[in-house]
């Protein structure tokens, strides 16, 4: 029997960034389209739970559209909760998977340690929802579950539901999912763009929408904007290293152990290579940026063409003499002690975790230290607090002011700006499709749907978390 019925409920990601979670149902079969994790404040981390709808609906499969924490960190509480069934992925997105979920059950686990350490000394007693939402053991049974897929191959994923991933540009192994629904007989297209990246991404080949829809669920991170070009980005980044670099001052970026980390190192050495900036030491220091350029060279075939050809002819931005990655604590405790001039990469991109947040503390008072912000940061992080320029942040329980020179690099985003992702949605328009913005605040998606709607004259609808709707 065909279904006759079709659903689509966002839980997460809906006017806002993080946690995307998309809830698919047909009176044949229920499938989610990724599940992450929500960031930003303690208020975002209250929301890290399994919707009572997901928890009353026998779940048939998880398609995952890639593996950043945003967009998976909420799969071991499916695990946890005894659903078990198949997750679909690219191998890439598997791998990267793996690492981001070992990673966050290590920060919670660590960071649980500690407040139940502070905890025992003050006399109290820690509260249930202080305990980390799930441990390496849930990751692990939870990794039991993944199923590859390969790019372009529809496979079956459910009962009258078929599924292809296409490549996106974002992260490795990242792709929009396109769902071939039987709705009463007939077939019915729903792409999920999952995150779109920009043409011409370091490493990356370039986005390939589909070409026909009857529903296009599309992020809207910069949807209000396009960022700035690559060449006034590189110019700014050349700027900042050269300036850095005369007065032996150091540099500070916080980035996404997967993408980000290896873009950075990717402009790093072609600017080198040019002559525009001096050769002084890159410090890797975020053990899993090391694990996640492993998996870049594992797979390779992934990579795009100039990427290749650097590797090739030993100029692999991953491999440089100047670049040192720093697996140990201790090693990264030490450039406290060491002078400039440097730069550190380090995770996390948002500045609510990792070692990023110690450098943080150590150093946003030197007004000769420079922080670039190369990555979107969500409302309420401590990432955004220094995009805004609060003159005080509390840091690892501590006040500090921001006294360091603050620089946003908006030209090395992973994600689309405005017109890249109005041209994604173009290959589709011509079938006139049903869209759903999310993914972005409202400040970025309404400016998005006003453009959406001169330019291809549909009407978005902006959805709210938990917003059925149905086709």
């Amino acid at each position: 029997m065909f279904a006759v019925m079709l659903t689509i409920t966002p839980y997460g990601a809906a006017g806002e960034v993080t946690g995307s979670a998309y809830l698919v149902e047909t009176d044949a079969a229920t499938v989610l389209v990724d599940f992450g994790m929500f960031q930003g404040d303690k208020d975002d981390d209250a929301r890290n739970v399994i919707p009572g709808r997901i928890h009353r609906n026998s779940v048939d499969a998880v398609v995952l559209t890639h593996a950043h924490l945003d967009h998976c960190g909420r799969l071991p509480l499916l695990r946890r909760e005894g659903i078990k069934c198949p997750i679909y992925a690219t191998d890439a997105s598997r791998d990267m998977a793996e690492l981001v979920l070992r990673d966050a059950a290590r920060i919670q686990e660590g960071d649980f340690e500690r407040r139940k350490r502070r905890a025992e000394r003050l006399g109290h007693k820690l509260p249930r929802n202080e305990q980390p939402m799930f441990d390496e053991e849930d990751v692990e049974r939870t990794l039991a579950q993944f199923r590859v897929v390969d790019y372009d191959l529809p496979i079956d994923v459910a009962k009258g539901i078929q599924a292809v991933w296409h490549e996106a540009g974002h992260m490795l192994g990242s792709a929009s999912v396109e769902l071939r629904i039987l709705v009463d007989g007939n077939e019915k297209i729903v792409v999920f763009s999952g995150d779109v990246g920009p043409a011409k991404l370091p490493y990356l080949r370039d986005p390939e929408p589909p070409r026909r829809a009857d529903i296009v669920i599309l992020e809207s991170t910069y949807g209000d904007r396009d960022h700035k070009s690559e060449q006034e980005t590189i110019d700014e980044f050349c700027a900042i290293v050269n300036d850095a670099h005369a007065k032996n001052g150091k540099i500070f970026v916080p980035a996404f152990a997967i993408g980000r980390t290896q873009q950075i190192l990717y402009y790093y050495t072609k600017l080198q290579l040019a002559g525009r900036i001096p050769v002084m030491p890159v410090f890797v220091d975020s053990p899993m940026a090391i694990g996640a350029s492993k998996i870049y060279a594992a797979h390779s075939e992934l990579l795009d063409e100039e990427s290749s050809r650097m590797a090739e002819v030993g100029n692999s931005p991953l491999r440089r003499r100047n670049v040192e990655f720093l697996e140990t604590a201790e090693e990264s405790k030490e450039l406290n002690e060491r002078n400039g001039p440097f730069m550190v990469i380090a995770g996390a991109g948002m500045c609510n975790a990792g070692r990023i947040v110690h450098h943080i503390r150590n150093n946003i008072e030197n007004p000769n230290a420079h922080f670039m912000i190369v990555g979107f940061q969500a409302h309420g992080s401590l990432g955004r607090k220094i995009v805004d320029r609060v003159p005080e942040i509390r840091v690892m329980g501590e006040i500090r002011n921001v006294r360091a020179q603050i620089h946003t690099l908006g030209g090395m985003s992973a994600h689309a700006g405005q017109s890249d992702l109005a041209a994604w949605f173009g290959a589709m328009a011509d079938s006139k499709p049903t869209v759903i913005l999310t993914h972005g605040e409202d400040s970025a998606r309404k400016p998005f749907a006003d453009r959406l709607r001169g330019e291809f004259g549909v009407e978005p609808i902006l959805p709210v978390y938990a917003q059925h709707l149905s086709f």
